[in-house]
């Protein structure tokens, strides 16, 4: 017989009550930013004039960032293992500081094949710095009742990443060039990442310690829940429409007659929404569960997303229904971790959601390609079925009651 999954609140971590856990999170939210902003958002900035340099197409050079993604993927289950058997702390750092060796070297590359083997390791670095690594040691390390506002805090902060540092590294590449700016973007990273996991993430005395307080399901019978399957897909098909949408949604608004502009407006009012849906997620999760809420963002989002081809032709509608679909722009990064940790406990959290996370990079890194192909409308509406699904599926999975947890 089955039984509905019950988390205890952990025991007080040693030595770490909530002002060392406000330590962890505020560290972890500047750290998050400054990775995501380096490892990922200065690349777009500096494509053009890679591109140029290395005499390739963009479309070549943007292969390399496939690659990364592709790495991430691969590493992101023996990642997921180590941070469950050893904590955060020497991963954390060893990968801040592989990520800055990646940033120099990329600064350094006169050939194709030199930059996507830099970005292969930039992506194994990423699986060990980034939103798939920080989550695990918020979820061991923050008791229960503070996990979804320590995610929420982290999301948010690193949220302005982009708008941190498109300018920024628009500005040095403009006074430096594009080796010098990478340069100057690894000693960031060298400065803030490295010592700030290296002296806050937990380590392996600590984890070890605290092991006790985290009760989890075995990872091969959290494989053979039915569930698990169902909200895996549920955020595959979902992080697919949204990673197509973020790609194509200038494009549509073009093709449906705004100028580019406008449709650069609109499309920018994604990132501040996201904000404003993972406030809105976390708030009511209080109140109900995090799966009902975030299949009701998915449903709003697919709403938006429908009335798209009817309503896109004035900019109230169109703003309208980029709003809707906005909402739920963020709204999977802090769900999944929450939804993932009240199912099967934080023990072997790690490993369960790098098991979710490879398909789920995949599908967001081919997504745009494949809907790129797609007549106009049929994309829209393809994406709006894709948060339906997405939201059924959610559904489904909260109708079935987990197993009982491994003591």
């Amino acid at each position: 017989m089955t039984t509905t999954l019950s988390i205890p609140a952990a025991t007080p971590t040693v030595g770490g009550g909530p002002p060392r856990h406000r330590v962890l999170i505020a560290v972890l939210a500047v750290t998050q930013t400054v990775g995501y902003g380096v490892m990922f958002y200065a690349f777009s900035v500096l494509l053009a004039p890679i591109a140029v340099d290395l005499h390739a197409s963009t479309a070549a050079v943007t292969g390399a960032f496939t690659t990364a993604v592709v790495f991430a993927a691969g590493a992101s289950i023996p990642v997921g293992r180590w941070l469950d058997r050893h904590g955060g702390r020497a991963l954390m750092a060893t990968g801040s500081t592989l990520a800055v060796v990646a940033v120099v070297l990329w600064s350094r590359v006169d050939s194709l094949w030199q930059l996507y083997a830099v970005f292969a390791v930039l992506g194994v670095a990423s699986a060990s710095v980034l939103y798939e690594a920080a989550f695990p040691v918020l979820v061991a390390t923050v008791e229960p009742a503070r996990r979804n506002n320590a995610l929420l805090a982290v999301t948010i902060v690193a949220g302005f990443a982009s708008s941190i540092f498109f300018p920024l590294t628009g500005l040095l590449l403009e006074q430096y060039g594009w080796r010098t700016t990478l340069l100057i973007l690894a000693g960031m990273l060298a400065v803030i990442t490295v010592p700030g996991h290296l002296l806050v993430v937990p380590g392996r005395a600590r984890h070890h310690h605290t092991a006790a307080s985290r009760t989890g399901m075995p990872v091969r019978e959290a494989l053979r829940d039915k569930s698990f399957w169902l909200l895996t897909v549920a955020f595959v098909v979902h992080g697919a429409a949204l990673s197509a949408m973020g790609v194509l949604l200038i494009v549509y608004l073009q093709h449906a007659g705004h100028t580019t502009a406008i449709a650069a407006t609109l499309a920018g009012l994604l990132g501040i929404l996201s904000v404003t849906g993972r406030l809105v997620t976390t708030g009511l999760s209080r109140r109900f569960s995090m799966q009902t809420v975030t299949a009701v963002v998915f449903i709003v989002q697919a709403v938006g997303a429908a009335a798209l081809p009817f309503l896109s032709g004035t900019l109230a509608g169109a703003a309208a229904c980029v709003t809707a679909f906005g909402l739920g722009f963020g709204v999977a990064t802090i769900a999944r971790p929450a939804i993932l940790a009240g199912r099967y406990g934080t023990a072997r959290y790690a490993t369960i959601a790098a098991t979710m996370t490879v398909p789920i990079t995949l599908a967001k890194a081919s997504a745009p390609l494949g809907a790129a192909l797609l007549v106009p409308d049929v994309f829209i509406t393809t994406v709006a079925l894709a948060c339906l699904l997405a939201a059924a599926l959610l559904i489904a999975a909260g109708r079935t009651p987990a197993s009982k947890l491994d003591q």
